[in-house]
C-alpha cells in the first residue's frame, strides 16, 4: 500500500505545528518544558516561551513537520512494492 505523500506530510505538519505552539504558550506558565523549548529554540529561530515566540514556532513546526514526513512518505512509497530479494 502506498502512502499519499502530500496527505502524509499535511498531517504530521500540522501535528508537530501544533505540539510546538502548546509548549511554547505552556512555556509562559510553566517552567517543566524548559529544557525542549532551548533546544527547540536552537534549531527554530525565534522561537522561545510567549506568545509570539509560539507563533514562530507554529510555523516552522508546520514547515519541519510536512517536510520530515514528505520525505518519509516518498522514500516508503520507493520501497513499497519492490520484489524481495532473500
Amino acid at each position: 500500500m502506498r502512502l499519499n505523500s502530500w496527505a502524509f506530510g499535511l498531517a504530521f505538519g500540522i501535528i508537530w505545528a501544533i505540539v510546538i505552539f502548546v509548549l511554547g504558550v505552556i512555556g509562559i506558565w510553566s517552567d517543566w518544558c524548559d529544557d525542549f523549548l532551548r533546544v527547540m529554540s536552537s534549531i527554530y529561530v525565534g522561537y522561545k516561551a510567549g506568545w509570539g515566540g509560539a507563533f514562530i514556532g507554529l510555523i516552522w513546526g508546520f514547515v519541519d513537520g510536512f517536510i520530515g514526513f514528505w520525505l518519509i512518505a516518498l522514500v516508503y512509497n520507493a520501497f513499497v512494492g519492490k520484489p524481495k530479494t532473500m
